[in-house]
């Protein structure tokens, strides 16, 4: 064997003839050892197998059966290791197959027990063997200010809890930049999390996506202010829906779209054209920077009905539209979202009025005639006297060339014979008959 200190060690192979490799080792007393490679194999296994591992040592296994409540994992100890189900993750499990293991997998387990007196049993954790890994990588992390992207497993009381290979916690409050009241929505996404908590001896690690959130949009509002200028057309998310208007999420920066500059048509509520979270093109109107204002339009990037309104109600033309407002001097017509136009008080009707509202009423649909267009200047004109005239004469027009059933005259009767649907007296009613049978 082997003696306590070793000065030199040689090897040299026998001749291919003989069956086994001799291994000749001179100690330091120069003594020769002669062993075969198969009896060192079998001195190092049983080696292997006496060495008793302690509690808390981190070994490594091979997975060689798996059932439902527990893993069985050879650490090369006279007996296998068993994982129980709770030991086996750090996520809660149903059944020892939902940790993903097979037969044959290599895996690190932390000893837990020994049964050094009876049958050798020994009880082994996975978990905790990945948790305790764990730390130097979070540690190293947590030294480094890193930003860590994660899986959120679970919504508990307070908060989240993120997996980092151990059970992390997210609290409420770091979550995101402002209240949330939903916590379970975050459940199976990833989120981009920063440690600001870590105490290895109670095993804490806590996280925010807060900081995270802030510092990110930091830096876009910086960057925000330093690349965009007015008339740019920007990409942004509606964060909230208010009545005069909607705020606009750009990326850092919240713009102002008012209701005024949504649509071309008339709104009454902006939740008509918008929803909260619709991503949605804008145009920057104006620019404050000095009070971190930002002014936006939608209309303004949306087709103008205008570009084709001389086309769709040229001069002479009657179209149809409904009465969106009056006023002293006439009522306007809509007729279509974002083009209008008015009706002089002076062509409403034949007559004189004092007031639009003693013909029209808004919501009234009318018929009107196009006098003039002036797309530059976004007006057309229209008469509704005109219109009224022009379709009563077409009307007349159209009975006037009515085609009239051709009347035939009846052919005149007969001397003696009374003409056709003309009453004979009664008492001569029935001599035409008699004659007429007589002759007969």
């Amino acid at each position: 064997m082997y003696g306590s200190r070793r000065s030199r060690r040689c090897r040299t192979w026998s001749e291919p003839s003989r069956r086994s490799t001799i291994v000749h080792e001179i100690d330091n007393q120069g003594r020769k050892n002669v062993e075969t490679m198969e009896e060192l194999d079998v001195r190092a296994q049983l080696e292997a197998a006496l060495r008793v591992p302690k509690p808390g040592d981190i070994v490594r296994g091979q997975v060689v059966r798996v059932s439902d409540d527990s893993i069985m994992v050879d650490v090369g100890y006279k007996s296998e290791g068993i994982i129980p189900l709770n030991e086996l993750s750090h996520r809660p499990l149903r059944s020892a197959t939902e940790a993903g293991l097979k037969v044959g997998d290599e895996i690190h387990v932390m000893v837990l027990s020994v049964d050094t007196k009876g049958e050798g049993g020994l009880r082994v954790s996975k978990r905790r063997a990945d948790e305790q890994l764990a730390w130097n990588e979070i540690e190293r992390k947590f030294d480094a200010g890193e930003v860590i992207e994660a899986e959120v497993i679970e919504a508990v009381k307070g908060g989240l809890v993120v997996d980092l290979g151990l059970r992390a916690f997210l609290p409420a409050s770091q979550v995101d930049r402002g209240y949330v009241a939903d916590l379970s929505k975050f459940v199976g996404q990833k989120v981009r999390v920063k440690i600001i908590e870590l105490d290895p001896y109670k095993g804490r690690v806590i996280l925010s996506r807060k900081q995270v959130l802030e510092a990110e949009r930091a830096a876009a509002r910086e960057r925000f202010w330093s690349t965009v200028q007015e008339g740019d057309v920007l990409e942004g998310t509606v964060k909230s829906i208010t009545d005069f208007g909607a705020f606009i999420d750009l990326g850092g920066v919240d713009g102002l779209l008012h209701i005024s500059e949504m649509s071309y048509g008339r709104i009454k509520h902006p939740s008509q054209v918008l929803s909260e979270g619709e991503r949605i093109k804008v145009k920057v109107l104006r620019l404050d920077r000095e009070k971190g204002k930002v002014s936006l339009g939608r209309k303004q990037v949306l087709p103008d009905p205008w570009d084709t309104a001389a086309e769709k109600y040229p001069e002479g033309a009657i179209v149809e539209g409904t009465v969106a407002r009056l006023t002293t001097f006439g009522a306007f017509v809509e007729l279509e979202p974002g083009v209008d136009g008015l009706i002089h008080i002076s062509q409403m009707a034949d007559r004189r009025i004092n007031n639009p509202g003693e013909v029209v009423s808004i919501g009234d649909r009318v018929k009107v005639k196009v006098l003039s267009v002036d797309p530059q200047n976004r007006r057309i004109s229209l008469s509704l006297r005109a219109a009224i005239e022009e379709l009563a004469a077409e009307a007349i027009a159209a009975d006037v060339a009515t085609p009239y059933r051709e009347i035939v005259p009846p052919e005149a009767p007969e001397a003696g014979e009374a003409p056709s649907g003309a009453e004979a007296p009664s008492g001569e009613a029935s001599e035409p008959e008699s004659a007429e049978a007589t002759s007969e």
